[in-house]
């Protein structure tokens, strides 16, 4: 009886600790990533005059049905007159709140943090400081849903019962004939599960003494991959984000700072930049949106809108938002003399394609140096290349540079900045697209991608 105990105990304990582990750090994970955009949130809310325009602004629009759909939470914005500007469940819109937490928040200036395990929400009070950061223009109140998270725990605590009912049985079987012999790996195994629980995204455990713990830490091992896949996936989601917004928001920021940087702008300069911020704004939030949607569903599955384009327009169009940046570092950008090609694209998709492509070939350029753009078509198809006078790729690198957050060489990867997403996110939207893309590059030298597409897109 006491080998039983023995042998059953270290993995229930195992089981329930690492079911704790988990929710104790999911939510802690939550709480700190909801806390960090309604922290950005906040700041926009300020930067947009959100509060004194009556609530209107598509950018803290956008960003509050972001938050509320990522993490399935309501989030209300409260003037200093207790008055709700705005409701993401559209419910108290322009009615009074006084509830205890707001009213503490305004009176103590500091946000507070409620986690109710037993309806399965996180509750967070915000204050909304002026620039300053002296006076309290506002409250954010956010719920977010943890329903994932108890599903996930509930489902450890299922793998959990599957893996100590299969090592009872086997502890008892063991127990009868060979316990001595038995009981030695399946310590092992309990030793292996203990120390999962210090950081069960580390690496999967094994233990190939026998077939029967083979079984058990694969079923274990499977439960990890879920926990990891979950975890990586808002990961992932969070870094894709950020990328694809960077290049918009680095381009209005150039054109601001020319604006600034300059007395006395003739009417026609401002007029034209002003044009170039306005389009950057629309093209941000229509990746914004685009963003939206791929939550909602499969990213093989996402929703294309393809429409009749001109594909030497838009590629100056791209050139045109990025020759700021080229500027700074006296890089040429160069669009080859082209015949006009029309091909069905989905605009916002493919423009983050050749944006990436481009940028890159940029930030990884020598100073002085040249980006060249040729186009060219045939019947069934139309083909894009982006050269470079740059740095090159090393031979044992090419093989990797489409992979997510692969950053090749790290002598530069401290002093360029990127996340090692942009390439992933060019090849995933000519993949969508039908077409193919590949690279020549010597070190050096310089780099060519080349992009084939259909001029007609078939499902």
């Amino acid at each position: 009886m006491m080998l039983v105990l023995i042998g059953i105990l270290p993995t229930i304990a195992a089981s329930v600790l690492i079911t704790r582990s988990y929710n104790q750090r999911a939510v802690s994970v939550r709480i700190s990533n909801v806390k960090n955009q309604c922290d950005v949130i906040s700041r926009s809310i300020i930067s947009e005059e959100y509060l004194t325009g009556a609530g209107q602004s598509d950018v803290i629009d956008n960003m509050l049905a972001m938050v509320s759909n990522i993490y399935s939470g309501r989030l209300l914005i409260i003037d200093s007159s207790f008055h709700v500007v705005k409701d993401t469940y559209d419910l108290d819109t322009g009615r009074t709140s006084v509830s205890k937490e707001v009213i503490n928040c305004f009176m103590t200036g500091t946000g507070a943090t409620y986690y109710d395990k037993k309806n399965a929400y996180i509750e967070f009070t915000l204050p909304i400081l002026d620039t300053d950061g002296q006076r309290i223009l506002g409250v954010l109140v956010a719920s977010v849903s943890t329903n994932e998270i108890q599903q996930t725990a509930r489902h450890l605590e299922n793998r959990g019962i599957f893996v100590t009912v299969f090592v009872s049985i086997l502890v008892l079987i063991g127990g009868f004939f060979l316990s001595n012999v038995l009981v030695k790996p399946f310590t092992e195994v309990t030793h292996a599960i203990e120390d999962v629980t210090d950081g069960y995204e580390d690496e999967a455990i094994s233990v190939p003494t026998y077939v029967e713990t083979e079984q058990i830490t694969d079923a274990f091992n499977q439960m990890l991959s879920r926990v990891r896949a979950l975890d990586n996936s808002r990961q992932e989601f969070v870094s894709n984000v950020s990328h694809e917004l960077k290049t918009p928001l680095t381009s209005m920021k150039v054109l601001a700072d020319s604006l600034n940087g300059q007395e006395n702008v003739p009417i026609e300069l401002y007029q034209e930049f002003m044009n170039d911020i306005t389009q950057e704004i629309d093209r941000e939030n229509n990746i914004i949106s685009d963003l939206l949607t791929m939550v909602r569903m499969d990213r093989k599955a996402a929703a294309m809108c393809f429409e009749e384009r001109e594909v030497g327009e838009l590629l100056e169009q791209i050139m045109k938002r990025l020759r700021p940046i080229a500027d700074k570092r006296n890089i040429e950008l160069i669009m080859d003399p082209y015949q006009p090609v029309t091909a069905q694209l989905d605009v916002t998709k493919i423009s983050l394609s050749f944006s990436n492509l481009i940028e890159n070939a940029i930030k990884y350029n020598n100073d002085g140096g040249w980006v060249r753009v040729t186009l060219k078509n045939d019947n069934k198809y139309f083909y894009v290349n982006v050269a470079d006078s740059g740095l090159g790729i090393p031979e044992d690198q090419i093989d990797h540079i489409f992979e997510r957050f692969y950053r090749g060489d790290k002598s530069h990867s401290t002093t360029i900045e990127g996340t090692g997403l942009g390439l992933a996110i060019a090849r995933s939207s000519i993949v969508l697209h039908r077409g193919i893309i590949k690279v020549n590059s010597k070190v050096g030298v310089g780099t060519t991608f080349m992009v084939r597409i259909p001029l007609v897109h078939e499902e």
